[in-house]
């Protein structure tokens, strides 16, 4: 059986398989997008909201071992250095824009979640 002139140009450069390429690529094309629209269109919220802008009060239970003020007037503010035995946590650093010893040592107290007393068996002073 003799094949008409077209079909057998058909054969010869695969039309069969290269004509569905475009049409698929097309149904694709659509079909992604309409599911990306979707998807995109979606409502988005959030559960709760980040707030960096704030100082959070974290409360500590460590072992102080020494507490080093260096005061410097020239400047209006104290630097704090305390050394713990936890492992974890060895040094805290604060800094205050106080210069008198009593209101060094009630700051460092209320930071630390001691008592003044033990503030001041504990802290060096420094001046600059």
């Amino acid at each position: 059986m003799s094949l008409p002139p077209w079909r057998r140009v058909f054969d010869a450069l695969w039309l069969e398989f290269w004509l569905p390429l475009p049409i698929l690529g097309v149904v694709f094309w659509l079909g992604g997008s309409l599911i990306k629209d979707q998807v995109l269109s979606r409502p988005y919220t959030t559960v709760s909201t980040l707030q960096a802008d704030r100082e959070r009060d974290v409360q500590l239970s460590l072992t102080v071992l020494l507490i080093k003020a260096k005061i410097k007037k020239s400047e209006g503010l104290t630097q704090v250095e305390v050394k713990t035995v936890d492992s974890t946590l060895k040094k805290l650093e604060f800094e205050f824009p106080i210069t008198e010893f009593e209101q060094v040592e009630t700051s460092i107290a209320q930071k630390l979640g001691l008592s003044r007393e033990d503030v001041r068996k504990l802290v060096r002073y420094q001046i600059k």
